[in-house]
C-alpha cells in the first residue's frame, strides 16, 4: 500500500548527478513524492493524481526511460502530458529537478505522513502547519492530547477526538489493498513476466484468488522449466523497492509504494496441490490436510506423500511439515525452498496432480471453487454433494444501478447506455440520485421529466436501430433498452423524497441511505425499512452504505432487515464497487437464511465502472450464491413483471 513518507534515498540526496542514470524506480519515487507535496499544498486533484499516475507508469516500464532520454529517443509513456515529460526529460538529462527541490524546501516531508490519518485531509494539514507549526505525527498527538486544535478556524473538541482516534487506527492497521488495486498491480506483473523464456504458465494464487474484500500481500504461482531465468527477471523488476528472498525456486519481493509479492515455481505438470496449497484459506488447507492424514497420506504444496505406518495419529503433537500454510499466512523468507519432486516416485510415494480437480478427486471430494475456500461449511457440503452451481459474471443480463453526468456521473445518459449495450446486456437501469442529496446534484421533479424523456428518445433510436439490423453486434437478441430508474434518498425522519405518484413512474428504484448516519440503531432500522416496505421501491443499494477502511458501516438490526425484505420481495444489492462491496458476503450470506433475493449492480458513474459487476459477482459466489436468488440474471421483461408485482406480494 501507498506510504506517504518521503524518506527515500532519492529524496534525501535530491537526485544523483547527470553521469548517474536515474533508474525507474528512483524516478517513481520522485514523482510519487511531488504528487503528495501539492496534495499537501491543496492543488487540484487532478493535478496530483497525473503525478502518481506518471510514478506508476514509469515504476512498470519496461523501458529504461532515462537511458532512453540519454540516447536521444525519449520514450512514450501511457498517460503522460507534455509538461510531465519535460520534469522527466530534465531529470533524466541532468539528474535535477528544479521544480522537485523547490516544493522540497515548501513542504516538510513529514507533513505528508499526516495524510494518512483517517479524516485528515491536506487543507487540515496545511492549516495546522501554518497556525500551529505542526510537522510530524508526535506534534499533532501533542496539539490534540494540549487541547490547542480546538482554538483554530472550523475545529472543536470533538475534531481533537477525531483527530487521536484516526493516530490510534493508523498506528494499529494493517495495510491493506482493494481488490481493483491487486488487480491492477497483478495484472501489470504478469504482463511484465510474460515473456520470459521457458514460462509455461503463471497465475496469482492466495486471497487475491478466493476474492477476500482487502488483500495484504500477493502470490504468484509459475510452472517454467527454467526457473533461475524467471526468479532473476520477477527480482530484477522496474518497480522492485526490495528483494526479500531470492532462491532457485522461490523469491520474495516488495513493490515501490506496493505490496510484497511471493513467487513460487511449481515443476510443470504438478500444479494441481501447489494451486490448492498456496491458493489456501489456511483453514481449509488444515481441514484437507486432516482428511489426507485420516487416509494415510500428507498433504503439501509438493503432493500426498504416503505416511510410514508408525506415525501418529491426527491430534497428537508430532510436526506436520505442510503446517505452514499458504504464502499469504507465513514470512517468505521463512518458507522452505520449494524443490521439483519427480512425478511418480516408488521410493517416497509421492503423488502429484496436473490439475485441482484431480488433486480433490483423490480425496473422493469434487472441485471446489476458490471463493467458497474458508472452511464455511465447504467440505461438508462437498463430501455430500451439496455444493451449489455458483453465478457467474456472464450470467448478469443487465445491471441495475448506474448514474450519468446528470447528477454525480462522470458520461452522458447515451454513453452509459451504449457502453452497456456493447456489454450484451438486455438493460441498464440509469438511477441517478434524487432530490434531497443536493452534494449529487440530485434530480428535482422537473428534471426527472426531462431525463425521462431522454430515456425514451434513445429506446426509440435502439428499436429502430434493431428493426433495422444496425444493431451492434453484441445485442442479444431481445434487444437492448434503457430502463429509467432512480436511486432514491430515505431521509433522516424515515420518508422518501419522491411521492409515490413520481416513484410510480419509474422503470425500477433503488433507494438507499447516505445522511444522518449516525442516528440510532432504531433510527436507521426504521428508515431501511420504511423502504423495503414501500409498494414502489424495489432494490435497497448498498446496504450497510459503507467504504471499505474509510466508513464504518450502519449500525442495523440486520436480521430484522432481513426478514423484512424476503417478506416484502425487495432485493438487497451487492455493490460491486471495491470501494463498497456491499453487501458483504458474510451478510450475503445470512440472508439468504431468511429467503432474501439479490442484484449485482456496478453503481458506475463513468462508463468503465460497469465492469465493477466482476466484484460484486466474487462476493455473490463466496456467499454461496447461485444465478436463480440474482433478479438481474433475469430477462428484461421478467425483471419488470417482478417490480410490478411488488404491491400484490405486499398484499400477501
Amino acid at each position: 500500500m501507498p506510504d506517504h513518507a518521503i524518506t527515500s534515498p532519492s529524496a534525501a540526496s535530491a537526485v544523483g548527478p547527470a553521469e548517474s542514470v536515474l533508474s525507474n524506480g528512483e524516478l517513481a519515487r520522485i514523482f510519487h513524492e511531488i504528487g503528495d507535496m501539492l496534495e499537501v499544498k491543496g492543488e487540484l486533484v487532478f493535478k496530483t493524481v497525473a503525478y502518481h499516475k506518471a510514478a506508476d507508469a514509469i515504476a512498470h516500464s519496461p523501458i529504461e526511460v532515462s537511458a532512453a532520454y540519454l540516447a536521444g529517443q525519449p520514450p512514450r509513456i501511457a498517460g503522460v502530458g507534455e509538461a510531465i515529460a519535460k520534469k522527466i526529460e530534465e531529470l533524466a538529462r541532468t539528474g535535477h529537478l528544479a521544480f522537485y527541490e523547490r516544493l522540497r524546501e515548501e513542504v516538510p516531508p513529514s507533513l505528508v505522513a499526516l495524510l494518512e490519518i483517517p479524516g485528515v485531509g491536506p487543507r487540515t494539514v496545511k492549516q495546522l502547519h501554518a497556525e500551529l507549526g505542526v510537522e510530524t505525527l508526535e506534534d499533532l498527538r501533542r496539539a490534540a492530547e494540549a487541547g490547542t486544535l480546538r482554538d483554530l478556524k472550523g475545529m472543536s473538541e470533538k475534531t481533537e477526538q477525531q483527530v487521536l482516534a484516526g493516530i490510534a487506527a493508523l498506528e494499529t492497521r494493517q495495510d491493506r489493498m482493494r481488490l481493483g488495486q491487486a488487480e491492477a498491480i497483478v495484472e501489470t506483473l504478469l504482463a511484465a513476466l510474460a515473456r520470459t523464456p521457458g514460462l509455461l504458465s503463471i497465475q496469482p494464487a492466495g486471497s487475491y484468488r478466493r476474492r477476500r474484500e482487502t488483500i495484504g500481500d500477493l502470490d504468484l504461482l509459475a510452472e517454467t522449466d527454467r526457473p533461475e531465468e524467471l526468479v532473476e527477471r520477477f527480482t530484477s523488476l522496474p518497480a522492485v523497492e526490495a528483494v526479500i528472498a531470492k532462491g532457485p525456486h522461490k523469491a520474495a519481493i516488495r513493490l515501490l509504494r506496493g505490496p510484497q509479492v511471493d513467487l513460487m515455481i511449481m515443476p510443470p505438470g504438478q500444479a494441481g496441490t501447489y494451486l490448492i496449497h498456496f491458493t489456501g484459506s489456511k483453514e481449509h488447507n488444515v481441514r484437507l490436510r486432516g482428511m489426507a492424514r485420516d487416509r494415510g497420506w500428507s498433504l503439501s504444496e509438493k503432493g500426498y506423500q504416503k505416511l510410514p505406518a508408525e506415525l501418529p495419529a491426527e491430534g497428537s503433537t508430532a510436526p506436520d511439515p505442510a503446517a505452514e500454510g499458504p504464502a499469504a499466512h507465513r514470512p517468505p523468507a521463512q518458507s522452505p525452498a520449494v524443490e521439483s519432486p519427480p512425478a511418480q516416485n516408488p521410493a517416497v510415494d509421492l503423488r502429484t496432480f496436473e490439475t485441482e480437480a484431480d488433486a480433490y478427486g483423490f480425496l473422493g471430494l469434487p472441485f471446489i471453487e476458490p471463493e467458497l475456500r474458508e472452511d464455511r461449511g465447504e467440505i461438508e457440503a462437498a463430501i455430500a454433494g451439496r455444493l451449489p452451481e455458483l453465478i457467474r459474471r456472464t450470467d448478469l443480463r443487465g445491471d441495475c444501478h448506474s448514474h450519468s453526468d446528470w447528477s454525480d456521473g462522470v458520461h452522458t445518459i447515451e454513453q452509459m447506455a451504449a457502453a452497456a449495450r456493447q456489454r450484451g446486456y438486455e438493460y441498464l437501469v440509469l438511477t441517478d440520485h434524487t432530490a434531497s442529496l443536493a452534494i449529487a446534484r440530485g434530480l428535482t421533479p422537473e428534471r426527472v421529466e426531462a431525463q425521462r424523456s431522454i430515456v425514451a428518445d434513445l429506446n426509440d433510436k435502439y428499436a429502430r436501430e434493431e428493426a433495422a439490423g444496425a444493431a451492434p453486434p453484441e445485442t442479444p437478441a431481445e434487444g437492448f433498452r434503457l430502463l429509467h430508474g432512480c436511486e432514491l434518498e430515505i431521509r433522516a425522519d424515515a420518508t422518501l423524497d419522491y411521492p409515490d405518484e413520481l416513484l410510480a413512474r419509474y422503470d425500477l428504484v433503488v433507494a438507499s441511505v447516505h445522511v444522518s448516519r449516525r442516528q440510532s440503531r432504531e433510527q436507521l432500522t426504521a428508515r431501511t425499512l420504511a423502504a423495503i416496505r414501500n409498494p414502489n421501491v424495489d432494490v435497497i443499494a448498498h446496504p450497510a452504505g459503507r467504504y471499505i477502511g474509510g466508513r464504518d458501516d450502519l449500525d442495523l438490526d440486520w436480521d430484522a432487515i432481513f426478514e423484512a425484505a424476503a417478506l416484502a420481495g425487495t432485493a438487497l444489492e451487492l455493490n460491486g464497487s471495491d470501494e463498497r462491496l456491499d453487501l458483504s458476503d458474510i451478510r450475503a450470506r445470512r440472508a439468504t437464511e431468511f429467503g432474501c433475493i439479490f442484484t449485482i449492480d456496478s453503481d458506475a458513474h463513468r462508463t468503465q465502472e460497469l465492469d465493477n459487476v466482476r466484484w460484486g459477482t466474487a462476493q455473490a459466489r463466496r456467499a454461496w450464491l447461485a444465478s436463480a436468488q440474482v433478479m438481474n440474471t433475469r430477462s428484461r421483461a421478467d425483471l419488470l413483471a417482478w417490480v410490478a408485482a411488488k404491491p400484490e406480494r405486499l398484499k400477501g
